[in-house]
């Protein structure tokens, strides 16, 4: 996958989790996706927030499309 603009520095596990958070799923459904542990999801989610200088999800999500990670149509 190529890198998106705006999201240097995160790993390949970590822009997953961004795209599920964007999509709107729980940390449970992440981990059941991902096949994570729930830490594990949290300790991601954790360091996103710290990369991405977010305060809470919703910053995550407004990164995930301004960098477009995600999009509306898809």
């Amino acid at each position: 996958m190529p890198r998106v603009r705006g999201l240097e520095g995160i790993t390949e596990r970590e822009r997953e989790v961004l795209t599920l958070i964007a999509r709107g799923l729980s940390n449970g459904e992440i981990a059941g996706h991902l096949q994570l542990s729930l830490a594990t999801v949290k300790t991601h989610i954790t360091r996103l927030l710290a990369k991405l200088e977010a305060r809470d999800r919703a910053q995550l999500v407004i990164a995930a499309y301004e960098s477009g990670l995600v999009s509306a149509a898809g």
